[in-house]
């Protein structure tokens, strides 16, 4: 199903009131809600070309750009489920294709295993043969991992088929060029967008009635807020390599230049 999906950049100490204001048409998702302080954390590894091909399709402002990244939540082992995702925004709405499997079978497949006898064991194989055909066919590679702090919540006014989401995500921070086995490994780190948290609305038809007021009250606009571009920018040795590839696609600069 295609949603869409609407971005705020919201001053930190405003956090307390923006809560106050969305509580009374929200409740904590199922899962959020068995955790504690009502949010968990959110890690996903991104994967790109050696030239940041979807890295620069966002910069660009492309209509079509595509995600590639494998996520997990909170602190994870080996035997942990993860979601294998592919991410398709065409102009406005968002489409995801989602797979889950065990943490040590995508890093298998990643690092040579058979696919085929593999999957045979999972029920998602379609799902799982798309994200792996895409990371396989494109050369991609781990390039960063994103992680944050998330507090979803969903509508508890009935909107049938809307599928009314709004989430609260903070302390955005990456590592560079992590291996496939470091989905939960912390190091490196650097912090995004400091001072600022995320608010993301996501919904199926129509952004609800009761929303456009909390976002006037607040003084808030759409607009672009993606958390693997601002972690990519505010990772030093990321940022000088891509630097590098965007001066050879201008042709500022040619290829024996940079070596």
């Amino acid at each position: 199903m295609m949603r869409s999906e609407f971005k705020y950049k919201v001053p930190l100490e405003r956090l307390s009131e923006l809560r106050a204001a969305i509580l009374p048409f929200v409740a904590p998702d199922k899962f959020a809600s068995k955790q504690p302080g009502n949010q968990y954390t959110v890690r996903s590894i991104y994967f790109d070309t050696r030239n940041f091909d979807m890295y620069h399709t966002k910069t660009d402002h492309l209509a079509h750009r595509l995600k590639v990244r494998l996520r997990g939540y909170n602190i994870g082992d080996e035997y942990s489920n993860v979601t294998c995702e592919i991410k398709r925004k065409y102009e406005g709405p968002i489409l995801k294709n989602r797979a889950s499997l065990q943490y040590n079978m995508v890093q298998a497949i990643y690092n040579g295993a058979d696919l085929d006898t593999i999957l045979a064991v999972t029920d998602e194989q379609i799902g799982l043969r798309k994200f792996f055909y895409q990371i396989f066919s494109g050369s991609l590679q781990p390039v960063v991992t994103v992680i944050y702090e998330r507090e979803a919540y969903e509508s508890v006014i009935l909107d049938k088929g809307n599928g009314i989401r709004l989430s609260i995500d903070k302390n955005l921070r990456s590592v560079p060029y992590p291996a496939i086995e470091e989905l939960f490994v912390e190091r490196d780190i650097m912090y995004a967008y400091q001072g600022y948290f995320i608010l993301e609305v996501k919904f199926n038809k129509y952004c609800p009635a009761w929303v456009k007021p909390i976002l006037a009250e607040f003084g808030l606009l759409k607009g672009p807020a993606s958390k693997y571009v601002m972690c990519i920018d505010s990772q030093p040795v990321i940022n000088t390599a891509r630097r590098w590839d965007s001066l050879i696609r201008s042709g500022a600069l040619t290829k024996k230049q940079k070596t």
